[in-house]
Order: C-alpha cells, then structure tokens, then sequence
C-alpha cells in the first residue's frame, strides 16, 4: 500500500467543516474529532504507550539513528534488540509474527466493525525459494481469510515474488529478455497467477501494492492481465495507483475504460504515495523529469478527482480508499451520502495502515462506512523495511506522527489520564 500521508496534507476535521463533495458549510456526514470512538478500542495502559512511541517517533535524529541500528542489530539477530523492536513498533503497526498471532487483533478491530486486509510483510527478496515462500504465505493468508469474515481481503508484494531487477527491464525493454529471463518472468506470472486463483476460489480479494515508478510499469501489466482473468463476475483483483504521481488519474480512467469494453470489472486501491524522496533523487541523478506532480493541490486535486471517478463509476469499478487524508477520506463519504449508495456496498471500502488514523477508521466504521484496517504480519525481521517507513515517512514536522500524537494526548485529555 503505501500512503504515509508526508507532506501530502491533512484535510479539515472540525465538527463544522466545509462539504467537500458541495462546497457548502454544513455537519459533516462523519466527525473526525471524536477521539472517543476513534480510541475505544485501546485501554488506559496501551493509549500512555501509544503516546509514548509517537512522541519518540517525533524526534528526527532519534528515527534518524534508530532505523540504521536497527536494520543492522536485527540483520545480526542480536535477540534484545528483536525483544525490544516486537514491544515498541512493531506491536504498534503490525498484527503479529503469524496469522494465528494476530487473531486476537483481527477479533478486536471487528468488534468495532473494523475489517481487516491482510499482509504479509516480505518485500525486496532476489532468490526464487524466497518468491514461492512469499507465495506460498500470501495463499495461506487467503486460505486463513476465507474462515475469518473479518478479512475482507489480502494484500501482497509483486517485488516479494520478483527480483527487482527484471521488473526495471522488462519495463524499459521487454523485448531484450534473454531465455533465462523470460523464463524467470513466466515464473512471476504463474507466481501471481497461482494466488489469484485461490483468491477466487476462496471467495477474499487481492491487492497488489505499488512500487516505484521505473518498476511499476511491469507490475501493472501483470496485475491488468490478472484482473482480466479473473475480475469477470467480481472485484477480485485490485491493483495500487499512486496518485502523487504524473498520469495516474489518466492510466486509472484507461484501465476502467478497457475494462468496460473487454467485460471485467476494474478494481483499483488508491494511494498518495510512499517513495516522493527516492523518486525526486533518482530523477535528479539520472537526469529525466521527476514523475512526482509538482505540489501538495496537484497531488490532493489528483487523488480526490480519483475518488470522485471510482464513486461515479462505482457499479463496473470497485475502489479501496486507501488514504489517511481526512478530506480525501470525508469526500468520498459525502458523494456516498449524497447519491443514496448504501454505505457499506463491496465496492467502496475504506482503509488505512493499523496503528495510525484511527479517528479516520474508526469513526467511519461507526457511520456505517465499510472501513478497514490494513494489518502487516510476519515474522520482525521481514517486516523491519515496512516499520522504518512507518518511522521516517512521519516523523516530519508536517507527517503523520505529528498529528497522531495530538489525537492521542487529547483523548488521554478527555480520559483524564496523565502524560
């Protein structure tokens, strides 16, 4: 998935806030202040934690420090520093080293009406016994899922089961695969096939997450072609847009549009982005035009245009909102208000990461909105590259990290609870 939200905005969440589908000054369909709902979940002890580590997370040269020791210390298994990442972090952001282990945290997100999507948190692998196993794991996710109906869905990583480096040239040269490559590419198909298959079969969706542009190409025309197998009756597959990015609004509406013609129903998850960073250096370096839009209204005027599409297109393209913008989340809401689309419909879900946004989650939820929580698991050596974007995408002044301690302390506030 990714969507950390950095330097991307927040949108209003006053208890009056001007409509965003309308333009007027009304009562929102939904209130995002409310703290209370948004943290019922958590107990006195685990909401001084969570203030605790987002107050941590604030500080720059901490994270800064933190995240190169930590990739080290883990890479080395050094088990105190294992102890300490599974009780800090990771327990904020993930579900659990297995699928068993993070029942209990699928039970209690359900019981707020809170569904989750699943994901195993491999990524960046290069040898094909780490591929299958990534395989393997995401079937397994989808077995687990078809016997839990809190599990709306399964999300995994094409770069969990392909070396990165055959997606860059099979995007900029598919022609110039030598036979050893073709056949390792045929491998990642039968790779995505195999899971999309058992998704099917099983009834549990599955979305594949966006990568970094030079790679991202590939990724779409193997997802496209997985869509179109097997996206004739249902949603079944769904692939990421990142919407800070140039021609994503224009490649969502040609998938739609091609999916219209041929008879399968496009589902799309839709994100700001989670590379701005690495994207901007690579251009730079390389001398090409960054493929980032230019400012924070380009990308909000990109990603809610999106929003507006799939809820307009609603019947024939299924969407997951995947972002942590309350504008951008409040809008979608409204459009649902506003056409009388019955607020819990298949194909508008919303989403964001597990141990951030719960104001926007769990009120949403709340309202009746098909809500979702995207859960990371697996073992805390996999998943430490996800916990340090988690830490550095948002721990600017202007992130996430900022905001998600301020709800944090205003609900200890209205607990009364002491920091």
């Amino acid at each position: 998935m990714e969507n950390s939200g950095k330097s991307i905005g927040e949108g209003r969440e006053h208890s009056h806030a001007v409509n965003a589908a309308s333009g007027r000054e009304e009562d929102p369909v939904v209130d995002f202040s409310n703290t209370e709902v948004a943290f019922s979940h958590k107990s006195d002890k685990e909401l001084k934690k969570a203030a605790w580590l987002f107050g941590l997370m604030n500080k720059h040269w901490l994270v800064g420090i933190g995240s190169k020791l930590g990739v080290a210390a883990i890479r080395m298994h050094l088990p105190f520093i294992e102890s300490i990442v599974k009780n800090t972090i990771y327990e904020q952001f993930c579900g659990g080293t297995t699928l068993l282990e993070s029942r209990d945290t699928m039970a209690r997100l359900y019981a707020a009406n809170v569904y989750t999507i699943l994901d195993y948190g491999a990524e960046g692998k290069e040898k094909e016994e780490d591929f299958n196993y990534t395989m393997n794991e995401t079937i397994r996710a989808l077995e687990f899922a078809a016997n839990h109906k809190s599990v709306r869905m399964v999300s995994t990583k094409v770069t969990g089961m392909a070396r990165n480096e055959l997606l860059r040239t099979v995007q900029e040269n598919p022609g110039a695969l030598n036979r050893q490559q073709e056949a390792e590419y045929q491998n990642i198909r039968k790779r995505l096939d195999s899971i999309c298959h058992v998704a099917k079969q099983k009834g549990v969706s599955i979305s594949f997450d966006a990568e970094e542009s030079w790679m991202q190409g590939a990724i779409d025309t193997l997802v496209v072609q997985m869509m179109e197998r097997y996206n004739t009756e249902q949603p079944v597959v769904y692939n990421t847009y990142q919407l800070y990015r140039e021609g994503q609004l224009d490649l969502l509406k040609q998938t739609h549009r091609a999916a219209r013609e041929k008879g399968y129903i496009a589902a799309a998850k839709l994100v700001r982005g989670a590379y701005m960073e690495k994207e901007r250096e690579r251009a730079e370096e390389m001398g090409y035009p960054s493929p980032i839009l230019p400012d924070k209204s380009a990308v909000d005027a990109s990603y809610n245009e999106a929003v507006r599409y799939c809820v307009d297109n609603y019947e024939t393209l299924a969407l997951v909102n995947a972002s942590h913008n309350a504008q951008s989340n409040l809008l979608q809401a409204e459009i649902i208000d506003q056409k009388n689309i019955p607020k819990d419909h298949p194909h508008l879900m919303f989403c964001q990461l597990y141990g951030m946004s719960d104001n926007l989650t769990f009120n949403l939820a709340k309202e009746g909105y098909l809500s979702a929580k995207y859960l990371p698991y697996g073992p805390v050596v996999e998943v430490v590259p996800y916990l340090i974007r988690r830490a550095q995408e948002n721990s600017s002044v202007t992130g996430d990290m900022s905001r998600e301690h301020q709800l944090v302390l205003q609900e200890m506030k209205r607990r009364s609870l002491e920091h």
